[in-house]
């Protein structure tokens, strides 16, 4: 006889959430709101289905945050691509190459964990510096050999929950030629970007190769048509050109990864303003002259180099900070100030 499913007990697991981390704890009220709006879901008459929606979408993200939370530090790159590159094609050899040059350098790779380029990324840097996240479809589905049966693949439901642990927790993305899904994902991180919605970051697209290994002109084609098309029309920004680049070779996209993280080491908001964190302090001529190129990024006052803000909560707390009230627009901008600071030499600061 089948016995019955022990039905989960709600209050008894927030209480136990409590007691593991102590009542002073200031994650607990957003626990306590985040509980809050899905029982309010049977207040608005939710049915079963939208439940069993949140409830999913809720155990992926805790899954995967619990994964990626074991690797906090560490830099990851997201790689996207076709699922059906095969492996002697020259664009595989170079998400490969790419992937194996960025774990050399201490990163790891984030793929969609099927075949075609997202193997290629995690045989370049081995299972060891690779997470998978995979999507249950009825075709192109099945995990690659190299990730499957890894702790660090997670297999998704549904297409948000996935793209959000893809740009949540990447540094970097560098994306090879594909189909609709590579382009779904690049124009999805461009938005997030280009809206202040991600964090800003490195968004490198590889051009793709012939067989004879000269260069098929894949991102330079999408580059002319969202010239002509996009910008021309007035759908985006002139500024908003600059969130990506174009490299032709692995090397090139790695030098270009690096060199963004220079000076330049993370950002965050604090209240309405943007604190840039660096892993060297600018020369005060140089914070001049960015101060003046970059005035229309201030929503007022100008930019002050100094020490974490007290809000800060001791993250990354021994790094110089650049602060200002930020617009909270134009991020293309915002990647060239990003450029410059990392443009001026490092060099001790008097």
């Amino acid at each position: 006889m089948k016995r019955p499913r022990p039905q989960p007990d709600p209050t008894a697991a927030l209480q136990r959430a409590l007691e593991a981390s102590g009542k002073d704890d200031p994650r607990w009220r957003a626990v306590e709101e985040a509980v809050e709006s899905v029982a309010g879901l049977l207040v608005d008459g939710g049915d079963l289905g939208q439940l069993r929606l949140v409830r999913t979408a809720l155990d992926e993200m805790r899954r995967t945050y619990r994964l990626f939370n074991q690797y906090r530090g560490v830099r990851k790159v997201s790689i996207f691509g076709s699922a059906r590159t095969p492996s002697h094609h020259p664009d595989y050899l170079a998400a490969r190459d790419f992937g194996r040059l960025m774990a050399s350098d201490g990163w790891m790779a984030i793929t969609g964990a099927g075949d075609g380029i997202m193997k290629a990324g995690h045989e370049g840097p081995s299972r060891e510096a690779s997470f998978g996240l995979g999507i249950r479809l009825p075709f192109e589905s099945r995990p690659n050999d190299i990730i499957q049966g890894d702790d660090k693949l997670i297999e998704f439901r549904y297409f948000f929950t996935r793209k959000l642990m893809f740009l949540s927790q990447s540094d970097a993305v560098a994306v090879f030629p594909g189909g609709f899904g590579t382009h779904d994902e690049l124009f999805e991180t461009l938005t997030l970007v280009q809206t202040g919605r991600s964090h800003i970051m490195p968004i490198v697209l590889v051009e793709g190769l012939d067989v004879d290994g000269t260069s098929r002109g894949y991102w330079h084609d999408w580059q002319e048509f969202v010239r002509d098309e996009l910008l021309r029309n007035g759908w985006i920004s002139p500024e908003d050109m600059a969130l990506f680049r174009i490299v032709q070779t692995p090397q090139e996209a790695v030098d270009e990864v690096l060199r963004f993280y220079r000076r330049y080491h993370s950002s965050r908001y604090v209240r309405d303003n943007l604190v840039i964190r660096l892993n060297a302090p600018l020369p005060s001529a140089d914070l001049q002259r960015i101060a003046s190129e970059f005035r229309p990024l201030f929503a007022s006052g100008t930019v002050e180099q100094r020490e974490a803000l007290s809000e800060e909560r001791g993250e990354h707390a021994h790094l110089t900070r650049l602060v200002f009230h930020h617009t909270r627009r134009d991020f293309g901008m915002l990647r060239r100030l990003i450029d410059r600071i990392n443009e001026v030499p490092l060099e001790p600061v008097a």
